[in-house]
């Protein structure tokens, strides 16, 4: 393993979920109507993540091991756009956001009320608009 890949995550890894117990997968369109209902409940959190971007892994990384928002108040969502561009699409139209890789989209009450991309990705700053 290369020097990049200890620091950035191998490039030849499947991340599905990211392999962390913290993710729903997001894999079908349907599921956006799924989540804009959720979010009337409780806020959903969509992470878009680039399997072959070494940006987006370290982005990843680093908000997985930041991340301490309990489940009952938050509900995250994994979406990897390399396998579901068309999804990714569908939140930028339905949610009205620019599509970004890596991005973080915070919904509350249907509606997308923060969105962030790349290096400004913190778990802590999506925390307290929780």
């Amino acid at each position: 393993m290369s020097f990049f890949d200890k620091i950035f995550g191998d490039s030849n890894s499947k991340v599905s979920g990211s392999g962390s117990e913290m993710w729903n997968d997001l894999t079908e369109i349907k599921q956006l109507d799924e989540i804009e209902e959720e979010s009337h409940q409780i806020p959903v959190i969509i992470f878009k993540h680039s399997t072959r971007c070494a940006v987006s892994r370290m982005a990843l990384k680093q908000f997985e091991q930041e991340y301490a928002i309990d489940a009952s108040k938050a509900k995250p969502y994994f979406l990897d756009l390399l396998s579901h561009r068309d999804i990714s699409n569908e939140i930028a139209d339905r949610f009205d956001v620019m599509h970004q890789s890596p991005q973080i989209i915070l919904i509350k009450e249907g509606v997308a009320v923060y969105d962030t991309s790349h290096g400004a990705i913190d778990a802590g700053v999506v925390k307290g608009i929780v």
